[in-house]
């Protein structure tokens, strides 16, 4: 199985990165996941894991007990961390998901900023020419969002903005999620069978 990348920033949908998360250790692959501080707040508010403990393998630890993942599917690593693997090209992935991506975030990683862990794994995944994925979470957008994907997308990264679909009948707010994390999945070239697809 792979290794990916997922990184939770600031913004609502945190339970966009949950999904990817859950979905992709749950399908034995290897999870690095990062968020920033506001993420780990807005996580801890809108779906009420407190994942900001300041000790990394405690954080991979909640993670792995909260999604109900196997031990060892999930490692932690802090925004500050630039010392971790995954800011380096020489670790390897099969790609990364910003779930969701801010626009600050989003911004970062457009003009090569890497600020923090997220922007740089980002920063290394584009120069490394591996699989980027971003689900940016915010409305209505500026010209200056717009602007910023539009450079991201024509270098190769897959844009999802957080538009569930409804020709599904979703049931409740989880069928809605996973049909966001399903259409991710399978940009990423990964199987799933989250949501149903149109016939």
């Amino acid at each position: 199985m792979s290794k990916y990348i997922v990184a939770i920033s600031g913004a609502s949908g945190s339970i966009y990165g949950v999904g990817v998360i859950r979905a992709l250790a749950s399908a034995g692959h290897t999870v690095a996941v990062t968020a920033s501080r506001e993420g780990l707040s807005i996580l801890k508010d809108e779906v009420g894991y407190d994942w900001a403990s300041g000790d990394e393998n405690e954080t991979a630890f909640k993670i792995q007990t909260d999604l109900h993942l196997e031990m060892g599917a999930v490692t932690f690593h802090s925004e500050d961390n630039l010392y971790a693997p995954i800011s380096s090209g020489s670790y390897r992935t099969a790609g990364m998901f910003v779930a969701p991506c801010s626009m600050k975030t989003l911004a970062g990683i457009a003009n090569g900023y890497a600020n923090n862990l997220i922007e740089r794994a980002a920063d290394v995944v584009l120069k490394e020419r591996r699989p980027l994925l971003l689900i940016p979470r915010e409305t209505p957008l500026s010209p200056i969002h717009l602007e910023n994907m539009l450079k991201l997308s024509r270098l190769g990264v897959h844009i999802l903005p957080a538009m569930p679909g409804f020709y599904n009948h979703p049931k409740n707010i989880q069928d809605m999620v996973d049909s966001i994390v399903g259409r991710a999945l399978d940009l990423m070239g990964i199987e799933n069978d989250l949501y149903k697809r149109w016939e």
